[in-house]
């Protein structure tokens, strides 16, 4: 166990217990984006879809490794391999893991969001970002952030509703996050993370694939 103090002087924060969120651009972005709007606009125009936390948007069933093509198999598979990076098996030698993805499309134009929710029974979950439906507007007022709310929200605004903690570096540790959205970023996070994507007011087609990645006894 690290030592929680470092020499004498001012107190210092630790944050423990931290979330983690994986960010990056995918470099294979440029090879594949064209094919995946391709595929999923025309199944999104033969297919009614499914509704569970879209709201106003089409989502496609958790199948898009079946239809979506090389390019949907190229990004499951970035998926998996990002999912082995950033997890650690406590009893390694003892056990095997399979990892397992299941993802979908999501097409949303003007006035779409999808409701706060988790994805129980997996272990990660990812959202990769085909068209973000800007066309290089960077107004703020387009919405459709990724949204993420602190799993310790409600309890730590229970007794004192207008407190915030202060982070080492002095900022405001708030009780919700934004990620404003770009065509080619994947955000990786606990599937057990509440979040929600903000009401988009652009005029643009957005298009995302999200992917739930289950981990099991090989």
């Amino acid at each position: 166990m690290a030592d929680p103090v470092s020499g004498a002087g001012e107190p210092r924060v630790r944050a423990l217990f931290a979330t983690p969120v994986i960010a990056e651009i995918w470099q294979e972005a440029p090879r594949w984006n064209a094919a995946l709007k391709a595929a999923i606009l025309a199944r999104s125009g033969q297919d009614r879809g499914v509704s569970k936390s879209n709201l106003h948007g089409w989502q496609s069933g958790t199948d898009l490794d079946r239809w979506g093509g090389e390019a949907a198999l190229a990004l499951r598979d970035h998926a998996l391999e990002r999912a082995r990076e950033f997890a650690v098996d406590a009893f390694a030698g003892t056990r095997e893991i399979a990892w397992i993805a299941e993802m979908w499309a999501n097409v949303s134009r003007r006035g779409a969001a999808n409701q706060t929710h988790a994805h129980p029974g997996s272990f990660w979950s990812m959202v990769y970002y085909v068209d973000d439906g800007y066309a290089g507007s960077h107004d703020k007022l387009l919405g459709g952030e990724l949204s993420f709310l602190d799993p310790r929200f409600p309890m730590v605004r229970m007794a004192a509703p207008d407190l915030r903690y202060r982070r080492d570096d002095g900022s405001v540790d708030n009780q919700e996050v934004w990620m404003r959205p770009r065509a080619g970023l994947v955000v990786m996070f606990p599937s057990w993370l509440m979040h929600s994507v903000r009401p988009y007011a652009g005029q643009g087609t957005r298009i995302s694939i999200a992917i739930n990645i289950l981990a099991r006894d090989a």
